[in-house]
C-alpha cells in the first residue's frame, strides 16, 4: 500500500474511532461523577480571595450560599466542551501512533511524548473556543468573595458564544490558548507514563487486568496534573476573562500576564502560609 493510502487508512480506521470515542465518553462518565469537586476546583482558581480552602467547605458553602443544584451548574456545557475535546484528542494522538508505527513494538517514550504534544496542540486549537464558553457558564451566578470579578449573563451556550463575539472580539474566544498549548505537556506527559506504565505491565505477554489499567491511568493522571497545575490555574482565570493585564497585546502580551498571574499565585501562596503559620497570641 502507498503511503497516501496508509495515512488515509489510518484516518479513517474504525480502532481507531473506537478509541476516541471509548476516551470522549470514559471522560464525559469520569466527569459527570466528579463534577462537584470541579466546580470547587474552578471556584479556588477564579476567585483567589476566597478563605475557604478546604474542599468540602467550599462545597457546603456553595450548596447553602447558592442551592445544591449549583455544584452541577454548567454542567452540560463543560461535558459538551470535554466530549469534543477528548475525541479530537484520542482520534489524533491514536491517528498518528498508527501512521508512525513501522513495526512491532515501536512505540518508545519519545514518541509517545512528541504525539502527544501534537495531538494536545491540535486539540487546544479547535476547541479553547469550547472552553472559554464554559467557563464562564459554570461560574455565572457564583458568589464571588473577591468583588472585582462581575457577574455574565448568558442564556446558554449559542447566547454566550454571540455575546463574547459582539462584546469582545472573537480573538476573545481564543483567551488563555497559549497556557493552554504549554498544557499540552499534561495529557502528553499523562500519556507518556500510562503508555510506559502499560508496556512494563504487560512485559512477556502478560495480560494486563482492568484494575491495573485504571491504577495505571490514575497515576499518570496524578503526575502530569501536578506538575501542570500552576499553569491550570492560569489558563482558568484567562478564559473567565476579567484578568486586568498590563494592555499589552501580541505574544509578549500573553507571556507577560502569564509570568504576572504565576507571580500573584506564588505571592498569595506565601501570604496564605505566613497566615497559617503564625501563632495566635492569648490575652
Amino acid at each position: 500500500m502507498s503511503a497516501h493510502g496508509s495515512a488515509i487508512v489510518g484516518l479513517l480506521s474504525y480502532e481507531t474511532l473506537v478509541h476516541a470515542v471509548a476516551g470522549a465518553m470514559g471522560s464525559v462518565t469520569a466527569m459527570t461523577t466528579f463534577f462537584p469537586l470541579d466546580t470547587a476546583k474552578s471556584r479556588l482558581q477564579v476567585d483567589e480571595t476566597r478563605k475557604s480552602k478546604s474542599t468540602p467547605i467550599i462545597l457546603a458553602e456553595i450548596a447553602q450560599e447558592e442551592g445544591v443544584l449549583a455544584l452541577y451548574r454548567g454542567w452540560f456545557p463543560v461535558i459538551s466542551s470535554l466530549c469534543c475535546s477528548n475525541f479530537v484528542y484520542f482520534y489524533t494522538f491514536n491517528t498518528l501512533k498508527r501512521l508512525t508505527a513501522t513495526g512491532r513494538h515501536q512505540s518508545r517514550l519519545g514518541k509517545d511524548l512528541l504525539i502527544g504534544i501534537v495531538s494536545g496542540a491540535v486539540n487546544v486549537i479547535l476547541t479553547t473556543p469550547m472552553w472559554v464558553v464554559n467557563t464562564r457558564l459554570k461560574l455565572q451566578g457564583a458568589k464571588f468573595r473577591n468583588e472585582d470579578l462581575h457577574q455574565t449573563h448568558y442564556q446558554g451556550i449559542f447566547d454566550a458564544f454571540s455575546q463574547i463575539i459582539a462584546s469582545e472580539g472573537v480573538a476573545t474566544l481564543w483567551n488563555g490558548v497559549l497556557p493552554s498549548l504549554i498544557l499540552v505537556l499534561n495529557p502528553a506527559v499523562q500519556f507518556m507514563f500510562y503508555e510506559s506504565m502499560k508496556r512494563r505491565a504487560g512485559q512477556g505477554g502478560r495480560k494486563i487486568s482492568s484494575a491495573e489499567i485504571f491504577y495505571i491511568g490514575a497515576v499518570a493522571k496524578a503526575v502530569a496534573t501536578t506538575a501542570t497545575y500552576p499553569l491550570q490555574t492560569v489558563q482558568a482565570i484567562l478564559r473567565f476573562g476579567q484578568h486586568k493585564g498590563d494592555g499589552k497585546s501580541g505574544l509578549m502580551g500573553s507571556l507577560a500576564n502569564i509570568l504576572s498571574l504565576l507571580m500573584d499565585r506564588i505571592k498569595l501562596a506565601k501570604v496564605n502560609n505566613a497566615v497559617l503559620t503564625t501563632p495566635l497570641k492569648l490575652t
